[in-house]
């Protein structure tokens, strides 16, 4: 490989197949996690289940009620009696549609619940998470797991399971209906049922592996979209823009390639299963047939068409089985990633008896400290110093010698490997984080901003301070004249990532927001 590929591999291509596990057809684990996530809406999944129910029920009975109807009225020519099962008809189909709405309505409501509470369950424990957990995670793939993943989900939570139910529970009831038409002509139904298996066995083993390249495929093109859009700058000043949209297009197509696959497998798959029901039903037609044209037979020309009514009851749903079988794998893969990524514990959080500390005078101290970020490749080593309060430390070395380092370590950004960083004499790991970070300033060497406007941006760290509070610290750092000037004064917006703004105002908005915090470390 060039040296030339190998680059564009390692910054625009490059993401971690482990990433995308080889799924089980369908985990019966995550189905459980899935349907825990629905037990704060109890009431809600209870008269969904309710309604689940009415409608397999009901559609059986719609198809029972026309065979009823063309076996006795119709067959004896009783005008006043085919008028009455009409609207008797037409009453239950209209309460069948009623139920269906109020089905639809619950689920949606409670698949807008879930996906809710997961996505503010996610983003949560997101925050909790170590500044290495963010270093070696790619943000595309993290938005990824708050969209595409989430929404997933939402289909699996809110349709497979109950479209699912309905269709069994349908199937069920026409098997029982043909049964007491003709229990002979049924034993020919069930000789469909290996060779549905069989069929089910093979395409959705291939959809299995369809499905996972698909995700991992569109997990690329998200973490790409990412870091192009974060990086625009480097891009136009290194004039990558016709090379990063050529290898861009050429994710997407994998994506369409990958996405063709699963459309085309789930294509041979449903006619495939169909073709074989019509297979069946033909053969039912030429056996029911024969034995009701064949004296000596018990069988009756209504009860043949009202074995083909429930017959037909009975395959309809194959198909539809088969699509929720294909939406069940992909919110499995969601579930999958998305339980993942929540099963990820920090690698250390606060201990039980964590000092709460309500000063803090600033006496840092490192004592034979070494550390690294990745394992037996040390970037400190042994290193030991003092910073009493109101000392000024200047950090001076070359590139890699451990400045940033040092730094990351003092805010808790990471820990140690061995030695002890104290802050006035606790071991900062016994320290509460937020203790610690309430009465810490620090400034970046890259300045990020929120979106928002600048006061909201100096005030990130006190919400309760007045504007006073912020002309006041602007005050401090001489700097009141150039952030009032701004268009809007303090209440321009800085756009996202303070685009709106130039380098120098973001900087002194940063200084802001370090000093309004009354820091007793402020690190720059």
């Amino acid at each position: 490989m060039s040296r030339v590929a190998t680059l564009q591999k390692s910054i625009t291509r490059h993401i971690e197949r482990e990433d995308e596990p080889r799924q089980k057809p369908l985990d019966f684990r995550l189905i459980a996690r899935l349907m825990d996530a629905t037990r704060p809406y109890g009431s809600k999944r209870f008269w969904l289940l309710v309604s689940v129910v009415i409608r397999a029920v009901q559609l059986p009975a719609l198809t029972w009620f026309i065979a009823a109807l063309i076996r006795g009225p119709i067959a004896n020519k009783d005008s006043a009696g085919v008028m009455q099962g009409a609207i008797a008809f037409a009453l239950l189909a209209l309460s069948t549609q009623f139920v269906m709405h109020y089905r639809q309505r619950l689920a949606l409501e409670l698949g807008e619940s879930v996906v809710t509470d997961l996505r503010n369950q996610l983003f949560r424990h997101m925050q909790r998470m170590p500044m290495r957990w963010f270093h070696t995670n790619r943000i595309g793939r993290v938005i990824s797991r708050m969209t595409s993943d989430v929404e997933d989900i939402r289909i699996g939570v809110q349709e497979v399971f109950y479209v699912t139910l309905v269709q069994f529970i349908q199937m069920g009831i026409a098997a029982a209906a043909m049964i007491w038409y003709d229990w002979s002509l049924f034993l020919i139904v069930l000789g469909l049922a290996p060779v549905i298996w069989a069929i089910n066995r093979h395409f959705h083993r291939r959809l299995s592996n369809a499905l996972r390249n698909m995700r991992e495929s569109f997990s690329r093109v998200t973490a790409t979209l990412v870091e192009s859009v974060v990086g625009i700058r480097v891009t136009q000043g290194f004039v990558r823009q016709q090379e990063n949209a050529r290898i861009f297009e050429e994710l997407s197509l994998d994506h369409s390639r990958y996405n063709s696959k699963v459309l085309k497998t789930h294509g041979k798959f449903l006619p495939l299963l169909e073709l074989n029901s019509q297979i069946f039903m033909a053969v039912l037609l030429l056996v029911g047939g024969y034995r009701v044209l064949t004296p000596g037979h018990t069988t009756e020309i209504g009860d043949l068409v009202g074995f083909f009514f429930m017959a037909n009851l009975f395959f309809s749903p194959i198909s539809i089985l088969g699509n929720q079988y294909n939406q069940a794998m992909t919110a499995m893969a969601g579930a999958e990633r998305l339980y993942r990524l929540l099963d990820t514990e920090p690698e250390w959080v606060d201990p039980p008896d964590a000092l709460q500390l309500t000063t803090i005078l600033g006496h840092v101290e490192f004592r034979d400290v070494t550390f690294g970020y990745d394992e037996g490749r040390p970037v400190l080593h042994q290193i030991s110093f003092k910073a009493k309060p109101g000392d000024v430390i200047a950090l001076v070395g070359h590139t890699g010698s451990g400045k940033s380092s040092i730094i990351n370590l003092v805010c808790r950004f990471y820990l140690a490997d061995s030695g002890q960083v104290l802050i006035d004499g606790h071991e900062i790991r016994k320290i509460t984080g937020h203790s610690l970070h309430r009465r810490m300033g620090i400034v970046q060497q890259q300045n990020f901003l929120f979106s928002g406007t600048v006061a909201e941006n100096i005030r990130f760290a006190r919400p309760e301070a007045s504007d006073a509070d912020i002309i006041d610290v602007l005050r401090k750092l001489d700097c009141e004249d150039l952030l009032t000037a701004l268009p809007d004064g303090l209440q321009t917006r800085v756009g996202e990532g303070g685009a709106a703004v130039s380098s120098g105002q973001r900087q002194l908005i940063c200084f802001a927001r370090a000093m309004l915090a009354d820091p007793a470390i402020l690190v720059l």
